[in-house]
């Protein structure tokens, strides 16, 4: 099989285009949260505030800016969401200006919400209260939030009304729903990994077969989910596991062409699947390829800076 087009956004050096040849773009800026736009191109968030769209041949266009701190975005159908590090959820509006959904303001249980931190070196750090992810189920009809830290909101008319689902102490870190089962949703989160069965309205929690508990990244692979687990978010190596969807045993550790122990954690986004092809890229700048639905692996890359996300195009 050909060797799939694979899009890797980093946080400080730009877009990596790796294919027969690596080529990149935007380079020394911020790109993040890559998302399919519907039409065989890539959305991205640039610098942080504008929203640009990769056509199919490579082009680049601006889809919005804005003053906020954007973190992920989202299309249904023709409209395209996005979640800011300030945990709010926009809307792009057919004058291409960003509206804020203010539903999502109000949902209840956010003034328990609070930022993910840990204390490194007498110093705190992590990532500010915000959106880490947000997806939509295969028919359109729910959306959900990945809030850092404050669980998953679900919606179902479109983000105007938002109920909280999953306890926020789970502390999720990427949903994802089913490409073709509306009524499947799975999420990674800092105690295992999260199944919903019925639209993302309830869950249960697994981490039999994990070799630790924190879960990063998720997505779908065929008939199999795929998962990265490590200790913490700071770990210096990390492991990827799998799943029959259909099946509630053990996960699975993931080998044939992926090291035992990866370079750090695959963290949110960095995760990607797209027909039979899969890719993942580690903090360590290692990018493995799959094409057959993540059973085999080889590396197609090394080195790249530290990845934010992963697209197959």
């Amino acid at each position: 099989m050909t060797t799939p087009t694979v899009l890797v956004a980093t946080w400080q050096d730009g877009l990596f285009v790796v294919g027969q040849t690596i080529k990149q773009e935007f380079r020394n800026e911020s790109v993040r949260s890559l998302a399919p736009d519907g039409r065989g191109g890539a959305l991205a968030i640039v610098n942080g505030r504008s929203l640009r769209r990769r056509a199919p041949d490579g082009v680049w266009s601006t889809v919005a800016t804005t003053e906020l701190d954007l973190s992920c975005c989202l299309v249904v159908d023709d409209v395209t969401y996005v979640g800011t590090d300030d945990a709010r959820v926009l809307r792009v509006g057919t004058d291409r200006e960003l509206e804020q959904l203010r539903g999502f303001d109000i949902v209840a249980g956010r003034d328990a919400w609070y930022a993910g931190a840990a204390v490194i070196d007498g110093q705190r750090v992590g990532p500010p209260l915000g959106i880490r992810s947000i997806t939509a189920t295969s028919d359109g009809a729910v959306l959900l939030a990945n809030v850092h830290v404050g669980g998953i909101p679900r919606s179902t008319d479109g983000g105007a009304t938002w109920h909280p689902t999953i306890d926020i102490d789970t502390d999720v870190h990427e949903v994802r729903a089913h490409p073709k089962r509306p009524s499947l949703v799975m999420a990674a989160s800092a105690i295992g990994l999260c199944t919903s069965r019925d639209g993302g309205a309830t869950w249960v929690i697994d981490r039999a077969g994990l070799h630790a508990s924190y879960c990063s990244a998720v997505a779908f692979a065929g008939d199999d989910v795929l998962v990265s687990a490590s200790v913490d978010h700071f770990a210096a190596e990390g492991a990827i596991y799998r799943r029959r969807i259909d099946e509630d045993g053990p996960l699975v550790a993931v080998a044939d062409g992926l090291p035992q122990w990866i370079d750090g954690i695959v963290d949110t986004g960095c995760i990607a699947t797209h027909g039979s092809a899969a890719g993942l890229a580690d903090r360590g700048g290692n990018l493995y390829i799959s094409t057959d639905h993540g059973r085999s692996w080889s590396r197609q890359a090394d080195g790249l800076p530290q990845p934010s996300g992963v697209l197959i195009t």
